[in-house]
């Protein structure tokens, strides 16, 4: 597997970017504080809160699971192409 170069860094973490404030557009809208989402997410309220800043612990992009993706899309009420920002960066090995 090859690392992925700076400009694929970039596109991921604008990625991250977009699917928080995906995740932070579906809270406001449904009058959900960040807690209830993380509560009902399984999620800790601070590691919800690194999601819709897009970025993990470490300072990296953030990258949940699918699990947490799905679970996301299920307090919401959407699927998990909904959930999904488009324009996902090419992440396969070259």
């Amino acid at each position: 597997m090859t690392r992925l170069d700076l400009s694929d860094d970039e596109k991921w973490r604008k990625f991250a970017a977009e699917l928080g404030l995906q995740i932070h557009r579906l809270r406001v809208s449904r009058g959900l504080s960040q807690e209830a989402v993380a509560y009902r997410a399984g999620l800790t309220r601070f590691t919800y809160q690194r999601y819709e800043r897009g970025e993990a612990q470490s300072g990296a992009p953030s990258n949940p699971t699918l699990r947490t993706l799905l679970a996301l899309a299920q307090v919401f009420g959407v699927t998990i192409q909904e959930l999904i920002p488009a324009g996902q960066p090419d992440v396969t090995a070259r």
